[in-house]
Parts: C-alpha cells; structure tokens; sequence
C-alpha cells in the first residue's frame, strides 16, 4: 500500500498543507549484506521504508515495512539515526515534513522479493557494492552497521 488511509483521511481535511509525518527506515543485515531495494516511483536503490500508523511503536513500523515490502522477517536491534528530513513536494502538490527514524535491523527469515508493488527489485548486497545507492542513504546504513554504536542525531547533537 502506498499512502496509508490515516493520510488520505488527513488529505481530505487539510489538502496539499505541510504534513508533519514519522517514518521509519530499516538498515537490513544478513551477515556481512544489507537488504537495498528498487523503488518503483524513482528507481532508486535504497534500504526499506516506510510510514508509522497511529500509535504503532516505530520499532514494530521498521519490521512490518521490512515484510510487507521486501517478504524479509527482520528483529529490530537498535535505533542508529533521527533525522528531520528536508521538506518533500510530491508530483501532485501534497508537501510532507518526515521526522526519519532509521533502525539497525537484523535479519530472522525469508528470502527478498517486491512483496506489495513498492519495489521492483530486492536482495542482499555487499557493502562495497553500494555504487547506485545516493550518498544519503549510504550515511544511513554507514551509521547502523556497529551494533552498539550510540543513536546518531542529525545536526551533530
């Protein structure tokens, strides 16, 4: 599902305004591999993502996106960044502000595959192979590889 139904229900009320959004991104692992996906509205490679609902933990977000778009069983391990996100304009005039969680994640089961339509490829790739994914995303999975690093907060605090 693309837009959740809280959002559209939002949109009828408040139109294109600015939107203040929590999303969550899930930095994969699988051994020395991190789980990167095809996005099918930009074709950009970048690790799953997606939007809390109301009054889900954003813990629990990170893992359901992991399954609903890439099939993958992950277990959230630790939150590595927060991040206010510059502001979005999507093609049809709608602004959103995401407050980004991104979470080291580990991998539990299953095989990666575009599981719901929001990613046209998926699969493990070595950390050197990370040439097509943007700068901003590798600084996502760079700060979650340690696994007891401390939470990294955007703007240096």
């Amino acid at each position: 599902m693309a837009t959740p139904e809280f959002v559209l229900s939002l949109r009828e009320k408040i139109g294109h305004a600015p939107l203040p959004l929590v999303g969550v991104t899930a930095v994969v692992f699988k051994d020395e591999k991190v789980l990167l996906g095809r996005r099918a509205d930009n074709g950009a490679w970048q690790c799953v993502s997606g939007i809390v609902d109301p009054g889900e933990e954003p813990a629990d977000a990170a893992v359901r996106e992991c399954l609903e778009e890439a099939g993958v069983v992950a277990r959230a391990t630790r939150l590595a960044l927060v991040q206010q996100l510059p502001r979005i304009t999507y093609a049809n005039g709608d602004e959103v502000d995401y407050l980004d969680l991104v979470f080291r994640c580990d991998w539990v089961s299953g095989e990666p595959h575009p599981a719901d339509g929001e990613l046209t490829e998926v699969g493990w790739y070595g950390l050197g192979e990370l040439v097509e994914v943007e700068q901003f995303h590798v600084r996502k999975i760079a700060l979650a590889i340690a696994e007891d690093d401390p939470t990294s907060f955007a703007g240096g605090r």
